[in-house]
């Protein structure tokens, strides 16, 4: 299946590793997978998730409403009341140094490696298959990843987006009119 898999749709995988391994997930999750899609920024799943007035940091808080915050040993709250903004620090520390630098080192060894899907997250994928053959298409775009998500129904993504007032129903026919019909 991976082999359909458009660029857009690599990016949005390997994304949504990168976002469960610096939360010290276990799993990739649906919910590690909407976010990616959201943050790989130029897809149709990520035009039609900002169109529908999807945030990346509203993502974010209502996965760490589920989840927990990411577990790196720094308080961000406590730093935030003076005035350290720990995203950011993060970002800037991880430009210069590489992904997790700020975790404590025991959390960087158990990070390396392969993540594995969830059930949940593996339904998303196969469904993303479904809504790309029933479309007429050859390749899975992260349109169909973002189609896989909203058919799949039941995990924490769809949580995560009606929670935000998204009606499901319009996201998924605002997504596949963006689609394009062959990758680009």
């Amino acid at each position: 299946m991976f082999e359909r898999f458009a660029d857009d749709a690599r990016q949005a995988v390997r994304l949504a590793q990168e976002e469960a391994r610096r939360r010290h997930h276990r799993f990739v999750g649906t919910e590690h997978l909407l976010l990616a899609l959201l943050n790989e920024g130029h897809g149709p799943a990520a035009q039609a998730l900002l169109a529908q007035g999807v945030t990346g940091s509203d993502i974010n808080q209502r996965i760490s409403l589920l989840t927990g915050p990411p577990d790196n040993g720094l308080d961000q709250e406590a730093l935030a009341t003076i005035g350290i903004d720990l995203d950011e620090v993060r970002r800037a520390t991880e430009a210069s140094f590489g992904p997790g630098a700020l975790a404590p080192k025991a959390h960087r060894e158990a990070r390396k490696g392969h993540i594995p899907l969830s059930k949940r997250a593996k339904k998303v994928l196969e469904l993303s298959l479904r809504e790309s053959l029933a479309l007429g298409h050859r390749y899975i775009g992260s349109g169909h990843l973002l189609l896989g998500v909203i058919r799949e129904g039941d995990g924490a993504a769809t949580r995560i987006l009606t929670g935000a007032g998204i009606d499901l129903t319009a996201l998924r026919a605002d997504v596949t009119r963006r689609i394009p019909p062959k990758a680009a």
